[in-house]
C-alpha cells in the first residue's frame, strides 16, 4: 500500500508507524533454510488469496483483494462470509457452552445488534502487521469525518501479546474509533479471517456489503463509504 497523505487537519502519524518493541523478538533469529521455507509459504498463500478472491469492482456483492496492496497472511486461505450474509454478532458460543463477547478496551461489549441503523466498518487488525499499520491514518481520519454521517469504525486487533500493546499503539496515534482485542480470536475464526487486514462493511440493516482481503487506500475507503451512509 502506497503512503499516500491522508484527509483531516490534524498532523498526520508516520504512514508507517513504528510496531511495539515487544513484538520484535518474535522474528527471528532463523537460518537461511528457515527464511527461505518462511517466503515459499508466504509467496503460496499469496497465489492461493489472489484465487480465492475476484478482484471487481467495488460494490453489493463483492468479495475484494485489491491488486495493488499485499495483505499480511496470517493463516490457511478459506472460503469466507459473502456478501448478502448477515453479518455473524460480536460474539462466540465455545464447544463447553461458554459464550465470548467482544469487548473494547475499557470493558465495554460492542455489539452490532447496538449499531443496527449505522454503517459499520469492521477492521481486522494487528498493530505488529505492516499494512494495518499504513493503514491506521485512514481509518482514524475518515472515522471523525463520517462518524456523525452515520460511520461506525469497529478495529479488532487479533494475535497480540497483550491488550497493552494495542492501548499504547492507539493512544499514541490518538485513534478515536471503537477498538476491541479479541484475546481469544474466536470473533477472528468465526469471520473466517485469514489475511490482516481484513474490512467488513456492513449495512445498517445487518448484511454484509463486501468483504475486502487486504488494505485499503483513503479514495477506495472513501468512495464505499460515502456509496453506503445511510441517507434521510
Amino acid at each position: 500500500m502506497s503512503g499516500e497523505d491522508h484527509a483531516g487537519g490534524a498532523p498526520a502519524p508516520d504512514a508507517r508507524p513504528e510496531p511495539p518493541a515487544t513484538r520484535r523478538g518474535l522474528i527471528g533469529p532463523f537460518t537461511g533454510r528457515q527464511l527461505a521455507s518462511v517466503v515459499a509459504v508466504v509467496v503460496v498463500a499469496a497465489v492461493a488469496l489472489s484465487l480465492a478472491t475476484r478482484p471487481i469492482a467495488p460494490g453489493p456483492g463483492a468479495v475484494t483483494a485489491l491488486p495493488a496492496v499485499t495483505p499480511y497472511i496470517v493463516g490457511p486461505v478459506t472460503e469466507g462470509l459473502r456478501p448478502g450474509d448477515a453479518a455473524p454478532e460480536l460474539e462466540a458460543t465455545r464447544d463447553d457452552g461458554s459464550t465470548v463477547i467482544l469487548a473494547d478496551l475499557d470493558g465495554n461489549p460492542v455489539r452490532l445488534a447496538d449499531l443496527r441503523g449505522r454503517l459499520v466498518w469492521i477492521n481486522f487488525w494487528a498493530t505488529w502487521c505492516p499494512p494495518c499499520q499504513a493503514e491506521t491514518p485512514i481509518l482514524r481520519d475518515l472515522g471523525a469525518e463520517y462518524g456523525d454521517a452515520g460511520l461506525t469504525i469497529v478495529g479488532i486487533a487479533v494475535q497480540e501479546t497483550t491488550p497493552d500493546d494495542v492501548r499504547a499503539f492507539a493512544k499514541r496515534y490518538d485513534l478515536g474509533y471503537t477498538i476491541a482485542f479479541d484475546a481469544s480470536a474466536d470473533i477472528f475464526h468465526r469471520y473466517r479471517v485469514f489475511a490482516l487486514p481484513t474490512q467488513f462493511f456492513i449495512a445498517p440493516d445487518g448484511r454484509i456489503l463486501e468483504v475486502v482481503n487486504g488494505p485499503l487506500t483513503e479514495a477506495t475507503a472513501r468512495s464505499r463509504i460515502e456509496a453506503w451512509l445511510p441517507r434521510g
